[in-house]
C-alpha cells in the first residue's frame, strides 16, 4: 500500500484528514476524509468510453449513511439500509451541482461517485464534509476535472462566523448555508437564515471562500504526489465545420428573430423546433441521421447565443420584457372549499396550487435517519407532474429534483411557521406544480405563505421568493441580471439564483453557478435586484390576503391543550391506557399526552384534546381535568357511591378518588344502617371535611349541608375505634376508614401521596 495522507488545518484548532491508497483501490480514486470521530469514504469510477448517443454529462452522485457508522440498527423488517431518505438525496444534490459544471464540455462518459459516511460520534456534521471528499477522489483519479472543489458550512453564532459547526453549535446560530467553489470561483451556495440582511450573507460567503481556497491548496498537494495530475485523453464528440458553418449562416438570424418575437413559451419551442428541423432537411437524406446528434449541438449553441446576444446588446428578454421586470402575478385564496387553507400562486407561465393540513401530534414526521432522531411539526411537500409542462408521460414516484425544491420551500417559510408551546397543530403544505416555467419552488414559497394565512396560521410575517439570472460576456465584460427568469433563461444562462425572504430579510437562498470568474459585484448586484423584486412580489400577495386569518375555518379541526402534573399522567393513561382510550372513544376524540419539564425542571404532561364537536371535546377536557383535580377541604362535591361497608359509604368525588361518608356524617341523628339511606351507584352531594395528612384519606359529609333540625340535640356515640374495621367489595382500598385515590384500581403499584409512582407504565 501506498497510503498518502494530507491534513488541513481550521481556525479554530480542529483538522481535517485526507488519506489515500489504504481503502477501495480498485476505484479509479477513493479517499477518506476525517474530522474527530467523523469519516467519509469517497470512491469515484469512470466509463472508458462515452455511450452512443449521449451528448451531456452523465452524471451520478450517490451519498449513504451507513447506520453501523453510529452504532445503530436500521429500522424497518429488514434491517439493512434502503432508499436513500431525503437528507441523502439532499446531500447527494449539493455534491452534484458543485461538481457539475466543472467537468469537460466534451466529455460525456459516465461518472459515478459514491460517498458514504462510515463513522460519526453525531458531534460533527458530515455533509460539510462530503463535497471535499467527492473533490479528493476525482483528484486522485485520472478523470478529467476541471477542480478541485470543496464545500463548507458556514454559520454565524452570537454575530461570529464559524466553519463547518457542530450539530450543537448550529442549534444557536442565525445563519446556515453551504458554500461551494474552486480555488478561483464561488460555484454553489444553499442555505437558511433568520431574515438577514444581503450584505450578512454576501459576508458569509466570502468568508466559506476563504477557507475553501485551503481545501483546494491541499488537494492539489495530495494531486501531485499521487502522481494524478495529468488526466486521461478524451474524444467523445465528432465535428464537422462545414456543417457547423452552415448552420450558423443558416439559423442564427432566424434564431434571433424567433427569440426576440415575445411569443410564449410553447410557441417558442415549436418555432425553434421547425427551423432545428428545416435546417436538418438541408443536409443530403443519407447523412441526417448520422449528423442529427451533430447538428441538435450546433443548433443548441446558435440559440444560446442569440438569446444571450439579445438580452445583453438590447436589454430585450425572450418574452419581451426588461431584465428588472417581474412577470404578471394573480392570487386567490380559499380556492379549495375542503382544505384548511388553500391558495393560488400564478407568476407568468409558472402557477402553484398549494394547500395547507392541520393535525395532531400523531401526525408529525418522523425522522429516524442515522444522526437525526425526532419529529416535524411543519413539513413541506413539493409535486412536479409532467404534464405541468406539457409532456405526455407518466409519473414515477417522487424525483430528486422534486425533494430538493420541497426543501428548499420548506427552509424558507420554516422561520415563520409557529412551532411548539406557540402552534399545537402539525403543519403540513403541499403545492401542486400546474404550470412551470420558470422557478417554480419560489412559486411554492409564495403560495405557501398565502395559503397558511389563508388557513389562519399565525404565521409571523409573509414570505416571497424570486430567482435571479445572468447572462456574461468574457470577451466585453459585459453581463445583465436578469429579474424573475424564465425556463429557457436557466437552462441558456450562466446563473440561477434563488432568493425568499420577509420586507425584512432573507430566509432561504440556492445559488447555481454555471461560469468562471463571477465577482462579488455582481453577486452584490444581484442580491439586491433580488430584494427590490421580492418585495414587488410581496406586495402584490398582500392584496389578496394581508395577514393570517384570526380563525380556523369551521371544519378544521380544534385542538384543546392543557398542562397537567406529571405526577398525573399515569392516571390520565390509566393500566394499558383504558382510561385514554376510553375517554376518546366515549368522546370521538383524540388525545396525545406529550412529558416534558416546566421552568423549574419538575415533570409536567402536554396534554392534547383534538377534535371537531366542541362539546365532545369539552366533555373530555372535563374528564381529564376531573382525573388532575386536586381534592379540597371545604369544597363540595356531587359523587357517586361505589360500595358499602358497616360503618358507612365511599364515594367517588373525582374520577379516581373517593372518600368515606361515616355513617354518622350521613344526617342529622343517628343512621342505624348505611342501606337506609344510599346503595351502590346513588348520587350524593358531598363536603370534603378532611385530608389525613400522613395518608391522604379524605372523610365526606353529608350531613354539614343539611339543615340542621330546630332543637336538635346530638346523640351520644359510641368511641370510633382506634383501628377501623376491614371491609369488602371495594377493590379501590386496603380496608382503611378514611377515603383516597382509585386512580387505576386493581393495579396499585408503589404510590407516593395516593398517585402511582409507576406512571409511564402503558403510556400512549
Amino acid at each position: 500500500m501506498n497510503i498518502i495522507k494530507k491534513t488541513i488545518q481550521l481556525s479554530d484548532g480542529r483538522t481535517i484528514e485526507i488519506e489515500t491508497g489504504k481503502l477501495a483501490k480498485q476505484a479509479d480514486g477513493s479517499v477518506v476524509v476525517k474530522m474527530g470521530k467523523t469519516m467519509l469514504l469517497a470512491a469515484v469510477t469512470c466509463a472508458k468510453e462515452a455511450k452512443e448517443d449521449v451528448d451531456f454529462m452523465p452524471l451520478q452522485v450517490e451519498y449513504k449513511e451507513k447506520y453501523a457508522a453510529a452504532g445503530r440498527y436500521p429500522g424497518g423488517f429488514m434491517k439493512r439500509e434502503g432508499k436513500a431518505s431525503d437528507y441523502e438525496i439532499l446531500v447527494s444534490r449539493l455534491i452534484d451541482r458543485a461538481l457539475r459544471p466543472l467537468f469537460p464540455e466534451k466529455f460525456h462518459a459516465e461518472v459515478y461517485v459514491t460517498v458514504n459516511l462510515i463513522s460519526a460520534d453525531g458531534i460533527d456534521m458530515p455533509d460539510a464534509l462530503a463535497g471535499l471528499a467527492a473533490s479528493a477522489a476525482l483528484a486522485v483519479s485520472d478523470i478529467p476535472f476541471e477542480g478541485p472543489i470543496s464545500e463548507v458550512r458556514v454559520a454565524r453564532i452570537d454575530g461570529q462566523f464559524c466553519i463547518n459547526p457542530t450539530f450543537e453549535q448550529l442549534d444557536r446560530a442565525d445563519m446556515d448555508i453551504m458554500v461551494a467553489a474552486t480555488y478561483e470561483n464561488i460555484m454553489m451556495v444553499e442555505g437558511e437564515m433568520k431574515e438577514v440582511s444581503e450584505s450578512d450573507m454576501l459576508e458569509a460567503i466570502k468568508f466559506a471562500h476563504a477557507e475553501i481556497k485551503k481545501h483546494c491548496l491541499v488537494q492539489k498537494e495530495l494531486e501531485k504526489e499521487v502522481g494524478k495530475e495529468i488526466k486521461r485523453e478524451y474524444s467523445h464528440e465528432t465535428d464537422d465545420e462545414v456543417v457547423e458553418k452552415a448552420a450558423w449562416e443558416y439559423c442564427y438570424g432566424r434564431c434571433y428573430a424567433i427569440a426576440k418575437s415575445g411569443s410564449d413559451k410553447h410557441t417558442r419551442t415549436d418555432q425553434f423546433e421547425a427551423l432545428h428541423q428545416e435546417f436538418l432537411e438541408t443536409l443530403p437524406e443519407e447523412e441526417r441521421e448520422e449528423k442529427a446528434i451533430m447538428v441538435a449541438r450546433y443548433f443548441n449553441a446558435i440559440e444560446k447565443k442569440a438569446m444571450r446576444r439579445m438580452i445583453l446588446d438590447e436589454g430585450i428578454r425572450l418574452d419581451g420584457r426588461k431584465t428588472t421586470d417581474i412577470r404578471p402575478i394573480w392570487c386567490e385564496v380559499d380556492y379549495l372549499p375542503g382544505a384548511h387553507g388553500s391558495a393560488i400562486f400564478t407568476r407568468g407561465e409558472t402557477q402553484s396550487l398549494t394547500t395547507v393540513t392541520l393535525g395532531t401530534k400523531d401526525d408529525m414526521k418522523e425522522r429516524d435517519e442515522v444522526l437525526s432522531q425526532g419529529t416535524d411539526q411543519f413539513v413541506l411537500h413539493y409535486n412536479f407532474p409532467p404534464f405541468s409542462t406539457g409532456e405526455a408521460k407518466a409519473s414515477r414516484g417522487v424525483s430528486r429534483r422534486e425533494v430538493g425544491h420541497g426543501n428548499l420551500a420548506w427552509r424558507a417559510l420554516k422561520e415563520v411557521v409557529p412551532v411548539g408551546e406557540d402552534n399545537p397543530y402539525a403543519v403540513r403544505v403541499v403545492s401542486d406544480i400546474l404550470e412551470s416555467n420558470g422557478s417554480s419552488s419560489m412559486a411554492t414559497v409564495c403560495a405557501g405563505s398565502l395559503a397558511l394565512m389563508d388557513c389562519g396560521v399565525k404565521i409571523s410575517k409573509p414570505v416571497s421568493g424570486i430567482a435571479m439570472g445572468l447572462i456574461s460576456d468574457s470577451e466585453s465584460s459585459k453581463y445583465a441580471v436578469l429579474s424573475d427568469i424564465l425556463g429557457d433563461e436557466d437552462h441558456l444562462g450562466d446563473m440561477d439564483f434563488k432568493v425568499a425572504g420577509t420586507k425584512d430579510g432573507i430566509t432561504a437562498t440556492q445559488m447555481d453557478i454555471k461560469v468562471d470568474g463571477l465577482s462579488y459585484e455582481v453577486l452584490e448586484k444581484a442580491l439586491e435586484q433580488a430584494r427590490q423584486g421580492r418585495n414587488h412580489i410581496l406586495n402584490e400577495m398582500l392584496k389578496t390576503i394581508s395577514e393570517p386569518r384570526a380563525e380556523y375555518k369551521p371544519h378544521v379541526p380544534r385542538i384543546i391543550q392543557i398542562v397537567v402534573p406529571g405526577e398525573f399522567i399515569g392516571a390520565i393513561i390509566g393500566k394499558g391506557g383504558e382510561v385514554i382510550q376510553d375517554i376518546q372513544k366515549q368522546t370521538e376524540t383524540s388525545i396525545t399526552i406529550t412529558e416534558s419539564k416546566n421552568e423549574k425542571g419538575e415533570p409536567i404532561g402536554m396534554v392534547d384534546i383534538f377534535g371537531i364537536d366542541k362539546e365532545k371535546m369539552d366533555a373530555a377536557l372535563a374528564r381529564i381535568k376531573a382525573i388532575v383535580t386536586v381534592p379540597e377541604v371545604g369544597e363540595v362535591y356531587k359523587g357517586k357511591v361505589v360500595s358499602i361497608v358497616e360503618f358507612g359509604a365511599f364515594v367517588e368525588i373525582l374520577p379516581g378518588k373517593d372518600g368515606l361518608l361515616h355513617i354518622s356524617e350521613m344526617d342529622w341523628g343517628k343512621t342505624e344502617k348505611v342501606e337506609d339511606l344510599f346503595q351502590v351507584g346513588d348520587e350524593v352531594e358531598v363536603k370534603l371535611i378532611e385530608i389525613d395528612p400522613k395518608t391522604n384519606k379524605l372523610r365526606l359529609s353529608r350531613r354539614a349541608l343539611l339543615e340542621k333540625p330546630e332543637g336538635y340535640v346530638e346523640p351520644v356515640r359510641r368511641p370510633r375505634p382506634s383501628t377501623p374495621r376491614p371491609h369488602s367489595g371495594h377493590s379501590g382500598h386496603s380496608g382503611h376508614g378514611g377515603g383516597g385515590d382509585r386512580s387505576d384500581r386493581g393495579d396499585r403499584g408503589d404510590r407516593k401521596g395516593g398517585f402511582r409512582k409507576d406512571f409511564n407504565k402503558g403510556k400512549k
